[in-house]
Order: C-alpha cells, then structure tokens, then sequence
C-alpha cells in the first residue's frame, strides 16, 4: 500500500511540472519574443522567476540552467520552447519584474569564459537568495554590508572586459561579489570597464578623452540613459573572503549612462582605477552607505570621479578611506551635486591630492569628517567657473594642506590645481572675483592673534566681508574641528561675541559664507590664554591608527593578551630590483615578508615607499619607473593583507642615488624601494640596509 501511495504521489508530481511546464511554453509561443535589437515589450502579462542552478558558463540545451541562461531568458532571447524539461523546471512565473536566483546553485562561484549578455529589461540578479547567505554577517560595524555567498568572476586565463552590463530600466543587483574585470591591452583605451557597467543600449561611444560630453556628442535619441538602476549589498573588486584578488577590476560602478540610480551599501574595494566612476549623464543618482577603499593604485586614482551631467546628485554617509586620490573628485561635470555625512580618511595614499576636489558651482559639502588627508581638505579650483560653493558645518584633522583652499588662476601647476595653492592674498581688486575659486572670498581676519579669558568668557571678535555668516571653529588636530558658533558680520564687515566654553590652551579659526560666491578658506590661528598669563603649551593631538573600518566583535568576549613590551626590531631597509623593471623577485619577497610580519604585530606603524632608479634615463621616466616599483611593493603587501590606509607610495626617480658611482654594482644598488616607518608608538626599530635581493645586471 505505501509503494503504491509513492507511486501516485510521483505521478501527480510528474503531471503537476508537466502542466506548469506546458504553460510555460504556451505562454512562450503565445506571447512576443525579443531579439537582441528588439527586446522584450514591458508589458508581459507575466514576468518569471529564473533559478540558476549551475556554476558553468555555456548556454547549452542540458539538465542545468546557467546565469548565461538566465539573463537570455530574461531579455527574451532564449525562448523558454527552447528549453529542456530539466531547464524548464527551473523556470516559475512571478508578479513584478524578472528575478534571478541561486537557490539551488550548489558551487556559488561563477567563472566566465566569455561575456555576460547585458540586461535589457527589468529584472533582479539577487544573490542574496543563496540558502547559505547571513544577512546578519557584515566585514564592518560602521555599515552593514553582509559577506556575500554567490561570485561572479573571470575564469583562469579568461580576460573579460565587464562583470555586469546593464541597459534597462528598473534593474537591481543584489548581494553579489564580483570581480576581476579588466584589460591587459589596448581596448582598455576605449572600452569601459569594469564590474557593474550602466548606459543606454551599447555600443556606447568612444569614451577615450573622458571629458563631459559636447553639444554635439554622438548620442541619439533611441540612446536613453538607463534609469533607477540599484546595485546594493554587493562586495566589488573584493572576493567573499575578503582578499586582494590577483586580477583587481578596472572600475568598480561605472555609471556611464544612467540616471536615478542608487549605489548603496556595497563594499568597493582594491579597483585599479575609481571605485565609481560617472561619464555622460547621471542626474539625480544617489551614492550612499557604502565602503570605498584603496582604489585607484594603478589607473584614476580617485575613490569617486564624477564628470559629465551630474546635477542632483548626492554623495551621502559613505566611509571613503585608503585611496590613492582624492575621496571625490569633481571634472568639468554639468550641475551641482551634495556631499553630505561621509567619513573621509587616511586618502592620497599614492597622489598628494585634496580630500574632495570641486570643479563648477553651487555644490553643497557639508557634516563630512574629513582627516588624514596629504593635500587639502577641500579644494574648489580655478576654472571652470567655480563659486556659490557652499563648504560648511564639516570637521578637519590632520590635513597637510589648508582645510579649505580656493585656486586662484594666477597659480597654474599641477600641484596647484590638485593639492590647493595655499592661502590666498586679501582681495585688493574686483577682477580678483573671477581669477580665483569662490569669487575670491576673503578668509575672517581676528582682530588680535590672541584673546583672553576673563571671569571665565572670552571675548572675540574680527572683520571679514560685509553681510557673511561666520563660522567660528575649535581646532584639533590642526583642523577646524568643532563649530562653536555662528555669526553675521554687519554692513562693515565687522563680527564680535563673547564664549563661555572656551580655555586657555584653546586654538580657533574661522570661515566665512556668502551665498553669492561661496565660503572661504580659514582664517589665520588664534590662540586663547588666561588674563596676563602665556599661552600654555599644549601636548599634540594623537593621530589615529590608520583604519578604515571596525571589524565586527568576536562571537565570544575573549580577554585580549597583554601587549608586548615595546621591542627592539631590526627590519631591512628596501629591497632591489633588476634593470627598467618593476618585478618583485623570490628574494624580494622574502624580505617583503619581514616587513609584513612586523605590519601585522604592530597595527600602529605606517609605511611610506619611495622608489628609485639609476640614471640611467629621462627624469621624467626614472620618476614613473619609481612609482612602478612603489606600486609593486604596495601591491604585494596589500595582497598580504596590509591595509591600504597604512601604505602611502612616492618616488624620487633618480634624483636620491646612493653614489655617484657609474658601475653595474652601483647602479643596482640604486634600483630600489625604501621602507619608511611611522607611528611606531615607543617601538625602537633599526632599518638594516640589505643585499640579499640585488640584481646586477650583466656587463
């Protein structure tokens, strides 16, 4: 009796798929099917879900349902007729758009041989589907962004130029990790790269120059942006566990061509170029909640690069740390965007750049905490036309550069335009209104270099242009930290209070706002003392170690072991390299792993490479050759696990020889990367100059 009972079971079974199949291919043959150049009509009575169920890269007629298969059934491509019953099975009507799922994907590690199909039509690539996804894992405390289960990758030897290339509207990318995407040849001069790529139908056009496009750019009118395009909860340049892969991406987003979109909460890591990148139009597009981190290492160096048509755009609550550039770099864009609430750090690992680089104006750049930055804090540049920049209510530590620099046109380097100038002159001429950022805005001016407190307040007070508002700011760091007050000056340009919450040993600075042209840079230090006493000498501010993220607790409180007593380290002092290469050799790296080990034991030390060459060329090419090899060094620490936010490479080319000697033994000697140690907090180290790695070329 129970066999038969089975046996009836599987039977209604059978003929239950059988009739949900034989629906599935009527709805198939009944409804319009699409083409590469006609896709399918959004109007469908039915949308489907489409469950992959197969780590292969094919798109062949067999008993598994690839993600190759997947998006042609999708776009309308792949007719569902065309299916096996196998294929079928995995194929389920739905209400909404199209979704792709993986919950039955037992090997979550896609490996492509060959390009994705781009979406052409509404649909959700949702990794988060995977019965082994934890939407409660996170790598951060700061944001909450789960470890993703399901990757998407090149395989072994396949060079693939884009992970994802999305050209519809309404299509959301899910809890995914992707990376790998990139060229080693020449199309990367034309071709856009990277893991997740958004325009209009492609081919787009050629994008060689990357500037904002002209009124006679060769769009057309079927040549639509894509728009609200989500990419959320998706690890990009970064495997699911964590590590530098050995082929980073090109670019992270590349949000080429498509407007409304909403990148949020992704973790963007370890990308050769930006870790988003707009090109053509991206109007009112969101970039929010995500982790943004050393980017940039061997192409556009800046975590995000906004050009084109960018107005509405917002820039909010993201953590941008450990890049080689600028955290936001603005470049010749169409429109004014906000940058709002980010945690901005430890960037310009590799350029001396300003934290966020404005070009245009009216742009808004307020609450962000902006630190350990080797450029500026915000830079607004000459030219184009740059004023009604509104850069208030943020908070500076540790920059090298002013928290604030407006470029004056007078001052036209490359070092001007990418790091500030440094504090202007007071304003002596109205041409001054165009030739510099902001409407040449003059900075508050004290009138004393010091105030002091009597009965417990401090009165202040100083001059600046008439009818501006005036930030009054607490310094640490050396940057303007804490906003004490505000105030507006009068028809004179004059502004006074009286504080209570000030002491002595207190430094403060200024800014100043007028919406007609923008704020301006600091005004010049102040200090705060008791009535007829000096100034007292206050102990420097700590610097932070350099992190960009808190890892998640342990699931079991464990008591931490005592530190160890500071020692006494001897680490090599660099490391060689053969002639007109870049090549981390064996030897090389068995002192590289000197290096790393003391890196990880000691998290507070800092490492500055600087890379050198013999003379043996131009300045200009033994400059970047150096750079070569500082990258190189990077590279092979940050694949060892060394943060990026604690690497920061130079070169100085030939011009530091060690001799003047013109000898092959010399001349290898020159060809090297120094290791500088910082914030090694009590830790004697002695840096050994080594041999065991040189590489003397033959005579």
């Amino acid at each position: 009796m129970k066999r038969r009972l089975t046996l009836v079971i599987l039977m209604m079974a059978e003929f239950l798929a059988l009739s949900l199949n034989e629906q599935l291919l009527t709805m198939a043959q009944t409804l319009p099917q699409a083409s590469p150049d006609n896709p399918a009509p959004s109007s469908l009575p039915s949308f489907l879900t489409i469950n992959v169920n197969s780590n292969r890269d094919d798109n062949l007629r067999d008993r598994e349902l690839t993600l190759h298969e997947a998006i042609l059934i999708a776009n309308g491509t792949l007719r569902t007729d065309q299916l096996t019953p196998a294929e079928l099975a995995q194929v389920l009507p739905r209400k909404g758009r199209h979704q792709i799922r993986f919950q039955n994907l037992e090997i979550p590690k896609i490996q492509l041989t060959s390009a994705l199909p781009p979406l052409l039509v509404p649909m959700e690539i949702d990794g988060t589907t995977h019965p082994a996804y934890k939407e409660e894992t996170s790598f951060a405390q700061e944001i909450p962004i789960p470890v993703p289960v399901v990757t998407i990758t090149p395989a072994a030897g396949a060079e693939i130029f884009r992970g994802l290339t999305i050209t519809s509207d309404d299509v959301l990318i899910r809890g995914l990790s992707i990376y790998g995407f990139s060229s080693r040849h020449v199309e990367t001069a034309v071709t856009p790269l990277g893991d997740i790529f958004i325009s209009h139908r492609l081919p787009p056009p050629d994008t060689t120059q990357q500037q904002q496009p002209a009124k006679d750019f060769s769009f057309y009118d079927r040549d639509r942006p894509a728009a609200r395009v989500t990419i959320e909860n998706n690890w990009l340049g970064v495997p699911p566990d964590g590590s530098m892969p050995s082929q980073p991406s090109a670019f992270g987003v590349y949000l080429f061509h498509g407007v409304d979109a909403n990148i949020r909460r992704n973790r963007i890591a370890n990308h050769e170029g930006s870790g988003i990148i707009t090109a053509v139009d991206t109007r009112n597009s969101v970039i929010q909640e995500n982790v943004i981190e050393g980017n940039g290492f061997d192409g556009m160096p800046d975590a995000i690069r906004l050009e084109g048509r960018i107005a509405g755009m917002q820039v909010r609550s993201n953590i941008i740390c450990g890049n080689a550039g600028s955290a936001v770099f603005l470049f010749k864009p169409e429109g004014a965007i906000k940058v709002q609430d980010n945690t901005v750090s430890f960037n310009a690992r590799f350029f001396r750049r300003s934290a966020i680089y404005l070009m245009g104006r009216g742009h808004i750049v307020s609450n962000n905490r902006i630190s350990n930055q080797a450029g500026s804090g915000v830079t607004v540049a000459a030219f184009p036309t740059s004023d009604r920049n509104l850069i208030r209510q943020n908070q500076f530590q540790f920059i090298e550069g002013l928290d604030i620099d407006l470029i004056s046109r007078r001052n036209v380097s490359e070092k001007d335009f990418r790091t500030g100038d440094g504090r202007n002159p007071k304003r002596d001429s109205h041409f001054w209104r165009v030739d510099t950022a902001n409407g040449a805005i003059d900075a508050p001016e004290f009138r004393a270099d010091r105030f002091s407190r009597i009965d417990g307040k401090v009165g202040i007070d100083g001059i600046a242009d008439p009818n501006t508002e005036i930030d009054l700011y607490r310094l640490r760091g050396g940057g303007l930290y804490e906003l004490l007050t505000t105030l507006k000056t009068d028809a004179k340009g004059n502004f006074s209070t009286s504080l209570d919450n000030l002491k002595a040993g207190d430094t403060l600075s200024a800014i100043a706002t007028d919406l007609e042209f923008g704020t301006s840079e600091p005004a010049r230090h102040v200090r705060i003392a008791e009535l007829n006493q000096p100034v007292p000498v206050m102990p420097p501010d700590t610097i932070p170690p350099p992190q960009c993220t808190t890892p998640p607790p342990p699931p079991i409180a464990i008591e931490p072991p005592p530190p160890p007593a500071p020692p006494t380290l001897q680490l090599p002092r660099q490391v060689h390299f053969a002639l007109d290469e870049d090549f981390i050799s064996n030897a090389s790296v068995k002192v590289l792993d000197k290096i790393v080990t003391a890196l990880k034991t000691y998290p507070s030390i800092t490492l500055e490479l600087v890379g050198h060459t013999d003379p043996r060329a131009t300045d200009a090419y033994n400059i970047e050759l150096g750079f070569r090899r500082s990258r190189s060094v990077s590279r092979y620490l940050r694949s060892q696990g060394i943060a990026p936010e604690r690497i920061v490479v130079r070169s100085q080319g030939e011009r530091q020889r060690l001799t003047n000697q013109t000898d092959v033994v010399n001349y290898a000697r020159d060809r090297r990367v120094e290791f500088f140690l910082f914030n090694i907090q009590g830790i004697e180290i002695q840096l050994i100059d080594q041999q065991e790695d040189i590489q003397i070329e033959d005579k």
